[in-house]
Order: structure tokens, then sequence, then C-alpha cells
């Protein structure tokens, strides 16, 4: 009895982007197979349903194998069982370590741990994201996190080194590994409206500005801890609000230069004491932990929930902020002026970036 078997030979690994997102996508073959078809790639390449199957099969089962290597990148290039040309290989890496910013605004936050990892049910069934796909993306997040945490040196690029990520994913997975260990509150109410990208772009600034890293290249931890001795320091901002005739002349200042320039004027000078208190108890109260923990939601509450009951546009709080900062130049008594432009600088561009008017 003769049997007839097609043998197909080649040299380099066959891998089809679509059915690599499907893959990571936490689809099924036969799930994956139905999509595929829908595309319409029987009618492109004149197969049958049973190539089409076979193909899938084949190639869910290279990425399975791929994936123990995916999980410490450098491998990839040294392993012998793929040929895998080097923008392939990047592909593969950058397309594996994406995540989904709706399943990483949920576990922002949160202790990378096995009770979050319990959660991802529920996570999964509000965001509409596969349990494979969201259990794939939360492993990431805490390789990554136990990769770094202990290395010294930028933050951003231990990730870029360690797990050959493109820039923009390792200052997303940076800011995820900053929000993991500062456990920064970002569930309640308040702050839903905030996007994973809104608090990633406050994670850099702070990162930035506030950490050890950003006065101490040779600090451990560097990118990870706030500086501890500027967090003290910010207590001598309190003369801002503690000395009367300092917090008058602040006023002063900052309500001349914005007098005529807005239609939101009155509430301003009306408003003016009970903002700049909120802005200096906020850095006053950063040498407690739990305050750390607490920074994004009294920003909301003391700012820009005031901003907004007002009507103020983007534009009117950028104007103010601007003023507020700048005013403080010209106090004789205020000698603390690099400890503010600091404090202010990274205050005012997460304001600006969290106020969706």
């Amino acid at each position: 009895m003769s049997v007839e078997l097609d043998v197909f030979v080649g040299n380099t690994t066959i891998m089809d982007k679509e059915v690599y997102q499907l893959w990571l996508n936490g689809y099924t073959v036969n799930d994956a197979v139905r999509v595929r078809m829908e595309g319409g790639v029987l009618e492109e390449y004149e197969a049958s349903a049973e190539v089409l199957l076979s193909d899938t099969m084949d190639q869910f089962r290279t990425f399975q194998m791929c994936e123990r290597l995916l999980h410490i990148p450098a491998k990839l290039a040294n392993q012998l069982l793929f040929q895998i040309p080097p923008d392939r290989q990047a592909m593969l890496i950058d397309r594996y370590y994406a995540f989904d910013d709706a399943f990483a605004r949920e576990v922002l936050g949160k202790k990378l741990s096995k009770g979050t990892k319990k959660d991802l049910d529920d996570i999964s069934a509000k965001t509409g994201i596969t349990l494979k796909s969201c259990r794939r993306q939360f492993d990431n997040f805490k390789r990554v996190f136990k990769v770094v945490e202990e290395l010294k040196g930028p933050l951003v690029e231990n990730i870029r080194q360690h797990f050959l990520l493109s820039d923009p994913l390792a200052r997303d997975y940076a800011a995820i590994v900053f929000f993991a260990s500062n456990r920064f509150e970002t569930g309640k109410r308040k702050l839903h409206y905030l996007t994973f990208q809104d608090f990633a772009f406050c994670a850099g600034q702070l990162i930035n500005n506030w950490t050890l890293g950003s006065v101490d290249n040779l600090a451990e931890d560097m990118d990870v801890d706030l500086d501890k001795e500027f967090l003290q320091d910010l207590k001598d901002l309190k003369i801002l609000i503690t000395d009367k005739d300092l917090l008058d002349q602040h006023k002063s200042l900052v309500c001349t230069a914005l007098r005529g320039k807005t239609k939101v004027f009155n509430e301003m000078e009306a408003n003016f004491k009970n903002l700049s208190r909120g802005l200096v108890n906020i850095a006053a109260k950063l040498t407690n932990t739990k305050d750390v923990r607490d920074f994004f939601i009294d920003l909301v509450e003391k700012f820009i929930e005031p901003c907004r009951s007002d009507r103020w546009t983007t534009v009117d709080m950028a104007l103010y902020l601007t003023h507020y900062t700048n005013s403080a130049h010209m106090l004789d008594s205020f000698r603390y002026q690099a400890v503010w432009n600091r404090y202010m600088g990274v205050i005012k561009s997460c304001i600006l970036r969290m106020y969706h008017d």
C-alpha cells in the first residue's frame, strides 16, 4: 500500500503576524481559523479549510515552543532551534510584551502578586480581554518587575536592555514598575476617568524629577525610590501658606499677572488661597508613605475638582499654574526656589495631563 507524503523543508521559520496576534490574544485554534476565514484568507491563497486548519495549528505550536525563549528575550537570538531573522525577532518580542491599556489600567498600582492574579477572571470579564491574554500580560508585568527591581541604573534603560523592548514600550513598563513599587492609589472612583497613558505620563515626570536617579546617577534603585531628602525639603514650602504676608504677596502677584487674560479671573482670585493651600499641603505631606500613595487622589480633590467646578479650560489651567509658579521668584523672603521649581514643574505637568475639561 503506497502512502503519499508532502514534505516541505526550509531554513527560515515561517511566522504569520496576523496568526501570531491571534495566538497572543488568547484565541483557540478553531477561533483563529474562523477569524482567518472571515478575513478572506482562503480566497487569497486558494486554499482549503483543511490546509488552513493545519497551517494555523502548526503556527500555534511554533509560537508555544518559542514562548519560553520570549521570557528571556536575549536567548531568542542565540538559540539554534528556530531560524528567525533579527527584524522578525524584534516583532515577536515587542508584540509578546505589548499589552492592552485597559488591562494595565486595572492592575496599575496593585501589588503584582498571586492575590491580584486571582482577580484576572473579573478583569477579563470587565475589559473583554481573554483570560489567557490577561494572564500573559500580568506574567510579563511581574517578570519585568522582578528582573529590574534590584538593578542599579536608569529604569527605562534596564528594561530596554534586558527585554530588548522598543523605547515607548520600555517607558510604559517603567511606569508599571514605578507604580507597583510605590503602590499609588489609582482605583478610587474619582480617578476612574484617568487612562493608563495619563498615569504613565505622570510616572515619567516623577521618575525624571523626583527620584534619587534624577539627582544621583550612582544611587541604588534610583528610578524607583523617591528622593527622601527632597520630600523632606518640601516641608519648607509651607511658609507660602503659613506666612500671611507672603500668602497675600503671592496672591497679589499672581492676580496682577492674570487680570484681563481669562474669563474665570474672578473665580481664580476668590479661590487663590484655598488652591494654594491645597498644592502646598500636598507637598508638605509627601514624607508619609500613605500620602505618597494618595498623591493622585489629592491632586484631583484639592485642585482639579475645584477648578473643574468653576469651569476652567485647559488654557486657563496652564495660564494659572505658570504664573502661580513663576510669581514665587518675586517674593523677597522666599528662599526655597530650587525646591519650589522641582516640585511645581512636576505638579504643573501632571495636572495639565490629568485635567480633562
